[in-house]
């Protein structure tokens, strides 16, 4: 039997709904990889940037009333107990237990000496707020003799100072005297501080792309800001102890939390480690960069809290040339 020749025509139930293309159902995408957000730096900031309640500061301050308390007795009964049993050996211990005591009156002597030079440099940044915003030549001029003052016997300001001895004359407004002030005293000092900015966003970044240990990042993120913190303030030489270390971090973060600045969806670390950058690495590199760039915005709002001028319009660091010059070739640009 042959087959009729030409097209074959199938009868179509006219009464079936025909669906319009724009009615398809969407084409299932493969899930994308969920983009770094800088995991540690986020736990740090939210960490440090925590006040502990009224409740708990009550509970440390009693628990370590108490436990100060017992130490101190049982070290004077053992002292006292060990005069009567063999004096030379008691009054040994009770020698040691002295010099012990005056070691730590030294330490809270030291903290509260750091949080006076922390105040002092927080006095002189809301003297030039106040200066600059009443354009008060007098209080400019007061003030720059208190930054004299403060950066005195210091071999690297030395120079620095003879220039706004020889200047500080002929200007006649707040804003050019407080500006010829920082131009002097404080661009040298702030190439200092970029260079501690830029040097732990490389070791928060390597070590968070490169050592895959669980809580690695954090750790190393903690010590390092903290670090970074200290070593500015004293470049602006507001030295500060371990109290004041950890006082002046929290109020550095508290400052980033409040603003939102810790926040990975700007433009900033966008535009850095956004997809055209990501796209090329691992997640574990990606989140490198992003902690690297939270790291060096954490450095620049440091110097802001710890400088005791504000940044003149146009002399704040920006963060994506920090972010840039401390993570060239240590990542694929």
């Amino acid at each position: 039997m042959s087959r009729p020749k030409g097209p074959i025509l199938f009868d179509l139930d006219e009464d079936a709904p025909r669906a319009a293309p724009s009615e398809a159902p969407p084409v299932p995408e493969p899930d994308l990889p969920t983009p770094p957000d800088g995991r540690a730096m986020q736990t740090f900031a939210a960490l440090a940037a925590r006040r502990p309640s009224r409740l708990a500061r009550l509970f440390w301050g009693l628990l370590g009333a108490i436990l100060t308390f017992a130490i101190s007795l049982a070290a004077w009964d053992f002292a006292t107990s060990l005069i009567t049993r063999v004096p030379a050996l008691g009054y040994a211990v009770t020698a040691l237990l002295a010099a012990f005591i005056l070691v730590l009156v030294a330490i809270a002597l030291r903290e509260l000496a750091a949080f006076a030079r922390l105040g002092r440099i927080d006095a002189l940044h809301r003297k030039a707020d106040t200066a600059l915003a009443d354009d008060d030549l007098p209080a400019a001029r007061e003030l720059t003799n208190d930054l004299v003052k403060l950066y005195t016997g210091r071999e690297d300001t030395r120079w620095g100072r003879e220039r706004l001895a020889e200047q500080r004359g002929d200007q006649f407004d707040a804003s050019t005297l407080l500006a010829l002030a920082e131009a002097e005293l404080l661009v040298p000092l702030d190439a200092a501080a970029l260079r501690q900015v830029e040097g732990a966003a490389r070791q928060v970044a390597a070590v968070t792309a490169l050592v895959p240990i669980a809580l690695a990042d954090l750790i190393v993120a903690l010590s390092a800001n903290i670090r970074m913190i200290r070593r500015i303030a004293e470049i602006y030489g507001g030295r500060s102890g371990t109290l004041g270390s950890l006082r002046l971090t929290r109020a550095v973060l508290t400052h980033l939390v409040a603003t939102g600045a810790v926040a990975v969806g700007d433009d900033v670390i966008s535009s850095v480690a956004g997809g055209s950058l990501l796209s090329k690495i691992s997640r574990r590199f990606g989140e490198g960069v992003i902690n690297g760039a939270l790291t060096a915005r954490v450095g620049v709002a440091a110097m802001e809290v710890c400088r005791p001028l504000p940044f003149s319009p146009g002399k704040r660091p920006k963060v994506r040339r920090i972010i840039t010059t401390a993570l060239s070739g240590l990542f694929p640009s």
